[in-house]
């Protein structure tokens, strides 16, 4: 009996563990976090393998694969869609890590069969990595951070005149607060931050394409809706249950960028 007893807490604890380990980082004051980047794969198989080398950790919920990093997690099939066109020409041009050894990482993912691209002007505090699908992912260095990796941020490009708009609009909706980062205009959210580029061009909007759309997690779902739709923000498509349990709708931004509102279930245990 006594063994029993211990088994049992034992698979609880660890339970317990990979859940708490999947979460993402504290609600702000409107009660809302990064949640996602999710990717309509072509090939969901090689995509799953590309970011779990990365260091990314499988759960399932709902029978879908989602890959956890500290900050934010990657969903990566839509439904029976698949995407069109990477993030370049699109108003998400890129998302980024931060890593704390990137010389270590690189060499670790290159041993794993990652195609690690050199950063811009050879810069040994930045590389990228493309998704077989053409989804850019930036990796910066930050050696005081404790995690391997870690989610770090998206990449809007607009028009010059729509920059300021954009900051003032993404700080508003989701409790952001705006700010310069290396001379550029960025709106800090827990988890994450949002960063703003010049386009020479309007840009494609996301729907549709191989990075569909990013994601917020919230607290209180029928509350945010209600704090967006007083500010005139129009949802996408009617609040829903989706197959793992989230409480979801869409917006999109007045640029494009399909947008994700979740108030998310628990993920359930790690895939090992």
């Amino acid at each position: 009996m006594k063994t029993s007893m211990c088994v049992v807490l034992l698979f609880s604890l660890a339970l317990t563990a990979s859940t708490a380990a999947a979460q993402p980082a504290p609600f702000n004051e409107i009660g809302l976090t990064m949640g996602h980047w999710h990717i309509a794969s072509k090939d969901v198989e090689a995509n799953k393998k590309l970011v779990l080398a990365m260091g990314g950790k499988l759960f399932m919920p709902g029978g879908n694969p989602l890959v956890m990093f500290p900050g934010v997690y990657i969903n990566l099939n839509l439904a029976t869609e698949i995407g069109d066109g990477g993030t370049e020409g699109s108003v998400v041009n890129h998302v980024g890590f931060i890593v704390n050894n990137i010389r270590e990482r690189v060499a670790q993912w290159k041993a794993a069969g990652v195609a690690v691209l050199p950063g811009n002007n050879n810069r040994v505090d930045q590389a990228f990595v493309v998704t077989p699908d053409g989804v850019r992912i930036e990796i910066l260095e930050d050696k005081t951070q404790p995690a391997a990796i870690r989610g770090e941020h998206v990449h809007l490009s607009l028009p010059e005149a729509d920059i300021p708009k954009a900051q003032a609009w993404y700080a508003k909706t989701f409790g952001g607060k705006a700010g310069i980062r290396n001379g550029a205009p960025v709106v800090d959210i827990p988890g994450g931050q949002l960063r703003f580029a010049t386009a020479d061009a309007k840009q494609a909007g996301t729907r549709g394409r191989v990075l569909d759309h990013i994601g917020f997690d919230v607290k209180d779902h029928g509350a945010f809706v209600k704090k967006i739709e007083a500010e005139g923000i129009k949802l996408d498509e009617p609040v829903r249950k989706s197959a793992a349990g989230n409480t979801i709708t869409y917006i999109t931004d007045p640029w494009g960028t399909r947008i994700e509102i979740v108030e998310r279930a628990p993920l359930g245990p790690q895939v090992q």
